[in-house]
């Protein structure tokens, strides 16, 4: 018997994409970040008052801001507001907006208290601050406060 063959009877080829894999690949990438997620936040309690890097020479007349425990505001000696920072910084800088003001804190004022402040300290235009702490002192130990600059500079 002689079969006669038609354009319509040759085989198919599968026009469809198997997406099982790349669903399967998805979905062991989705387990392995809901997993890894919650492991790249830090939380690890910090105290980082004290440094072992050589002390920075002061400067001959320096302005310093000091947050106390209770969370008001001294300007060198004088205790002050936090609404008259702006024009108390105007007088002990004498309007050089370009001077820096070394930052002190006590060790029990949160973090976000001293942004605050460094805050208002920006809005008044003192961009250049610094953070004072302990030099060369181990935990415990006793030694006279040094100013240190913030990572980006030195006083």
């Amino acid at each position: 018997m002689i079969r006669i063959r038609h354009a319509d009877e040759s085989p198919h080829e599968a026009s469809e994409i198997n997406v099982t894999p790349f669903i399967d690949v998805v979905l062991v990438l989705l387990v392995i970040f809901m997993v890894t997620a919650p492991l790249t936040t830090v939380n690890v309690p910090v105290d980082l008052p004290s440094s072992s890097e050589k002390p920075t020479p002061r400067p001959e007349d320096p302005v310093f801001l000091t947050i106390k425990a209770d969370h008001t505001l001294a300007l060198g000696e004088d205790t002050l507001e936090t609404s008259g920072l702006g024009p108390a910084m105007e007088r002990a800088t004498k309007g050089n907006h370009d001077e820096r003001i070394f930052l002190r804190a006590d060790k029990t004022v949160d973090y976000g208290t001293l942004m605050g402040v460094m805050n208002r300290l920006r809005s008044a235009g003192y961009l250049k601050v610094a953070l004072v702490n302990l030099q060369g002192q181990e935990e415990g130990g006793e030694t006279a406060s040094n100013p240190a600059a913030l990572p980006g500079g030195t006083p």
